[in-house]
């Protein structure tokens, strides 16, 4: 047996054991991206440092062999600022969208790629189950959000953006039945003040997440500018009806006609475990409740929408004029994440940022590549389906135009958790140029090689299990890349092995089709 100290930890591993391991032993994970438990160490990544704490030399603990007396220290500023930079080079050559840029600029964030591969597939619950993790309310954004998502889209770089809003809308009018049980009660109870779209969805988050929600409102029925501002052709009073009927039947407790003043906004604050202030553009009356205030409205911070006054949140009009439902509905979203935070006596930081890798317009020779994933259809005119919608053919039809530029590998992407982690910089060794995007298939996978890292994993297991072909490094220097030797398809290269090997892959250079 061998001796040695991890962070100051004795620890006794066998003979042999890598420094890595032996860290594991002691209950630290040390990050990777190279290591594959099933192939043994490579050491290329180098994201494995660690640091001798002898004499303070940093080596990849992947490969070296634990020694009798070694005592190792596996994180602090420089073997931090080290990993960063590993990080920032692989970045440099990384090629591709996390998330798709249609999802960047809606302003709730919903997987609007996920949404069109649901739909396409028929899966009309499931598209909705997704939808809502986002967007509380899409039949009635469907009909009236003005789409910044649709003019991110790469699909008009070919003709014409993916009708987003009309499937969104077509989502919310399919279901009627709602697609999550809330959690059970957890004691805590939430007053929110306004019950428009920030409101509701605020009420609505929270609810599902064993919070009861009271939702206090001046007027007698919920729906704010929503019921009074919006003509009725485009906006039925049923369809607003319908879902925020789903929202109430949650449990949320609706409180209409109630008028309050500063005595009854301490009052309430004084009962509850924490406040929502969601009224619409900022009254006199309410710049009386104790705020910190600007000319916009109620000072808050941008991502946990704290405000001044503890255990009181603000979103939506309330923190500045805006004709934007989604974006209202996007906060609601948020803050239950901060409320819930708060209520579990974390600091509240709103809903979790993930890195994002972005690769900016698509360049016409790209387009093709593209188009693999996709179909020839023109785009269902919108205006002229603004009143009836689609039907499930022209909805499946539709979501088919899709790109599919996000990444379908996203949720077990190594290289994002950890670039998130160590905070990286896409930019900082980025050259001027970028490459051109390439997807090649199977039947099962997608390869799109300028995600690769050239970690090695495929080529080492394509030759584990003996493909004919399999994955190679080909080429040399900066101009090395992995592919299919003698020019074979990657069909060819992974005859017996996609799967494994897709699943293996540290990023989303290889992927499974369906795996998202």
């Amino acid at each position: 047996m061998v001796h040695l100290k991890i962070n100051g930890q004795d620890i006794e591993v066998e003979a042999g054991v890598s420094v890595l391991k032996a860290a594991e032993k002691a209950g630290v994970k040390v990050p990777s991206l190279c290591y594959n438990e099933e192939l043994g160490h490579f050491t290329s990544c180098m994201l494995c440092l660690v640091k001798d704490a002898r004499d303070g030399r940093l080596f990849p603990s992947c490969s070296v062999i634990s020694t009798e007396g070694l005592s190792v220290i596996t994180d602090d500023e420089e073997i931090t600022e080290a990993r960063q930079t590993g990080l920032e080079l692989l970045l440099s050559e990384h090629v591709g969208d996390c998330q798709g840029p249609c999802q960047i600029a809606c302003p709730a964030h919903m997987d609007i790629p996920q949404m069109n591969r649901l739909i396409a597939a028929g899966k009309f619950k499931e598209a909705l189950k997704l939808v809502k993790k986002d967007i509380a309310l899409p039949a009635v954004l469907g009909r009236i959000c003005p789409a910044p998502c649709e003019g991110a889209c790469h699909r008009k770089t070919v003709d014409a953006s993916v009708s987003i809003c009309l499937l969104k809308r077509f989502v919310g009018d399919e279901n009627e039945l709602h697609p999550f049980d809330p959690l059970p009660l957890n004691g805590k109870r939430v007053a929110v003040i306004g019950a428009g779209p920030a409101g509701l969805a605020a009420s609505y988050y929270l609810q599902l997440n064993g919070y009861q929600t009271v939702l206090y409102d001046r007027n007698d029925l919920p729906g704010g500018l929503l019921r009074t501002e919006i003509k009725a052709e485009i906006l039925p009073l049923n369809v607003l009806d319908q879902e925020i009927g789903t929202i109430l039947s949650t449990g949320v407790e609706f409180r209409g006609g109630v008028e309050i003043n500063a005595s009854y906004f301490h009052d309430i604050v004084s009962q509850y475990n924490a406040v929502i202030v969601a009224t619409g553009n900022l009254a006199d009356e309410i710049r009386n409740w104790g705020f910190t205030t600007t000319a916009k409205g109620i000072e808050a911070d941008q991502n946990s929408y704290v405000t001044s006054l503890k255990g009181v949140f603000a979103i939506g009009n309330t923190l500045r004029s805006s004709r934007l439902a989604v974006r209202s509905v996007g906060q609601g979203k948020e803050v239950a994440w901060s409320v819930a935070q708060y209520l579990s006596g974390e600091e509240p930081k709103g809903e979790p940022r993930l890195f994002n890798s972005r690769f900016g317009r698509l360049f016409q020779e790209e387009i093709s590549e593209y188009l693999k994933e996709s179909v020839p259809f023109n785009r269902v005119n919108s205006e002229t389906l603004k009143y009836s919608g689609l039907t499930k053919e022209e909805a499946m039809e539709e979501a088919r135009r899709c790109l599919h530029c996000d990444c379908r590998d996203i949720e077990n992407c190594k290289l994002r958790d950890l670039s998130g982690r160590y905070d990286a910089s896409q930019r900082r060794f980025a050259g001027n140029e970028r490459k051109l995007m390439t997807k090649h298939f199977t039947h099962s996978i997608v390869y799109e090689p300028l995600k690769c890292i050239k970690c090695g994993i495929c080529v080492r297991m394509t030759s584990k299990y003996q493909e004919k072909f399999g994955f190679s490094y080909i080429g040399r220097g900066f101009d090395v890349v992995i592919g299919v030797p003698f020019n074979e398809s990657v069909e060819a290269g992974l005859a017996e092995t996609a799967e494994k090997v897709a699943k293996a892959c540290p990023t989303g250079a290889l992927s499974v089709k369906d795996s998202k």
